[in-house]
C-alpha cells in the first residue's frame, strides 16, 4: 500500500509516474477523500476541545453550587456531534484505504517504461543445445514415456490439472528436493508453510481485494488456497518491530501453488505451460530499504543458480512498467529456452516490494536505539516453478534416440542417467 502522506505531499508526481502502469489512474477521488479527511479531523478536535472547556465549566459550577444544567446540555450536544462526525470520519477512512489498496505500487526509476512486449533483455546464459533431428514438444515426450497424464488428471480435477506418474512424478520430486536444499544451503531458512491463508494474509501480501477472483476460495471455512508461497512468507513477521541486525531475513519455501488462470490459451500453451496447480519452491527476503536493491540482485542470482547448477541456457530481462505485478516496483524475470516451440518462457520472476507489503502487515524495524521505527522492504522470486523447468528439461534434454537426459545434479535423486 502506498503511503497517504507521500500521496498528499508529492500526488502529482506519483500520479504521473503510476500513469506509466496504467494511463487511467487518477489520485484526485483520494486526494479529496483526504482532504475532507483532516477537515473532519480538524472539526472533531474543535469540538472535543469545546467539550472538554465545557466539563471544566460544568464542574465548576457544580462547585460553586450552581445550576450547570444548560451546560449539561449544551455538551450533550457537542458529543452528539462528534459521534456524528466520528462516524463519517471511521466511513471517509475506511472509503481511502478501499481506494489505496487497488493502487499499484510506484515503479522504480530504473524500470523501463512500456507495454508487456517492451521488456529489456539483460543476459543471457549458455546456448541452446545444437539439435540436428525433429525436436519434440515436451507434452509428446511425457505421454510417450508415461511421465503425465493430463487425461487422468481432468478426470480428476478437471482441465489443466497434470497428474505425474512415474518418473515424471520422481523427476518432480527431484526437481523440488534439489532446489529446496540448493537454497538452503545458501543462507535462506526453510520453511514449509500452510498450503491455505486467511483473508488478512492475501491481504498483506496484495492478493486480495484486487485479484479475490484469480484465487481458489473455501468459502466455508474463510480460506484461500495459495497462489505462491510469497503470499505466506509475507506474513512472517506482520506486526513485528525487527533489529537491523536481524536482517536481511532469507527464507526459502516449497508449496503447491494454485491459479484459477481465467482465460483460453493458444496451442503452443499446452501441457505443462500454464496449469492450475504446480509447484514451486519461493525465495522471500525482509531487508532495510538502504539494502534493498543489492538484496535485489542477490536473490536474482541465486535463482539463477540454480538454471546454472542443471546446466539449462536462459536469459534474463528487465520488466517494463505494464508488466509489473501491483505490488512491485522492479522486476526480473528469468526465461528458459524451450526448442519445441523455439521460444522462451519465465520460470523466475524476482521483484522488490520495497515497503508496499510491509506497509499493509505492519512489519517494521528499528534503525537504531530509540529511533523510530521504519518500514522494512520485501523481495520475492521463485527459485524456481518447476512446471515449466521440467518442460525445459525434456525438451532440451532429448536425445537423437529418443531418450532424455536427466541433469547431473538430478541423477543421484532420480537413480538413473536417462528416461
Amino acid at each position: 500500500m502506498l503511503d497517504i502522506h507521500k500521496l498528499r505531499k508529492d500526488g502529482k508526481e506519483i500520479e504521473r509516474r503510476l500513469q506509466t502502469r496504467d494511463a487511467s489512474l487518477d489520485l484526485s477521488e483520494i486526494l479529496d477523500l483526504d482532504a475532507h479527511r483532516l477537515d473532519l479531523i480538524g472539526k472533531v478536535e474543535e469540538l472535543k476541545a469545546e467539550r472538554n472547556r465545557g466539563s471544566q465549566e460544568v464542574g465548576r459550577l457544580k462547585r460553586e453550587g450552581k445550576d450547570a444544567e444548560e451546560q449539561i446540555e449544551a455538551m450533550s450536544t457537542v458529543s452528539a456531534q462528534i459521534s456524528a462526525l466520528d462516524s463519517e470520519l471511521a466511513e471517509v477512512t475506511k472509503k481511502i484505504n478501499y481506494l489505496l489498496s487497488l493502487l499499484p505500487n510506484v515503479p522504480h526509476d530504473s524500470v523501463p517504461v512500456g507495454k508487456k512486449e517492451e521488456k529489456v533483455i539483460l543476459r543471457s546464459h549458455g546456448e541452446a543445445p545444437k539439435q540436428d533431428f525433429p525436436v519434440k514438444h515436451h507434452l509428446a515426450i511425457a505421454e510417450e514415456k508415461g511421465l503425465l497424464d493430463f487425461t487422468r488428471g481432468a478426470m480428476i480435477a478437471g482441465a489443466r490439472f497434470p497428474l505425474y506418474v512415474g518418473m515424471g512424478a520422481m523427476l518432480e520430486m527431484a526437481l523440488i528436493q534439489f532446489m529446496f536444499f540448493y537454497h538452503s544451503r545458501r543462507g535462506y531458512t526453510p520453511v514449509f508453510p500452510p498450503f491455505l491463508a486467511n483473508p488478512e494474509s492475501f491481504y498483506v501480501s496484495s492478493q486480495l481485494p484486487k485479484f479475490a477472483d484469480e484465487d481458489y476460495y473455501c468459502e466455508k471455512d474463510d480460506l484461500y488456497l495459495t497462489p505462491t508461497a510469497e503470499t505466506l512468507l509475507a506474513n512472517l513477521h506482520r506486526g513485528e518491530i525487527l533489529s537491523p541486525e536481524a536482517l536481511p531475513k532469507k527464507y526459502v519455501a516449497y508449496t503447491p501453488c494454485f491459479r484459477r488462470e481465467a482465460g483460453t490459451y493458444g496451442e503452443d500453451e499446452r501441457g505443462l505451460i500454464r496449469v492450475h496447480q504446480f509447484n514451486k519452491v519461493e525465495l522471500f527476503k525482509f531487508t532495510t530499504p538502504e539494502s534493498s536493491y543489492d538484496e535485489l540482485e542477490a536473490l536474482i542470482n541465486d535463482a539463477e543458480g540454480v538454471l546454472q547448477a542443471l546446466k539449462m541456457h536462459y536469459r534474463v530481462a528487465l520488466l517494463p512498467t505494464q508488466d509489473l505485478a501491483q505490488q512491485a516496483t522492479k522486476t526480473v524475470d528469468i526465461e528458459v529456452y524451450l526448442p519445441g516451440q523455439g521460444r522462451y518462457y519465465e520460470v523466475s520472476s524476482c521483484s522488490n516490494c520495497e515497503d508496499f507489503q510491509a506497509r499493509r502487515g505492519n512489519t517494521r524495524y528499528r534503525p537504531g536505539e530509540g529511533e523510530k521505527p521504519e518500514y522494512v522492504h520485501t523481495l520475492n522470486g521463485s527459485g524456481v516453478a518447476t512446471p515449466r523447468l521440467m518442460a525445459a528439461i525434456l525438451e532440451n534434454n532429448q536425445t537423437a534416440d529418443g531418450r532424455v537426459r536427466v541433469p547431473d545434479v538430478l541423477q543421484e535423486i532420480v537413480g538413473m542417467e536417462y528416461l
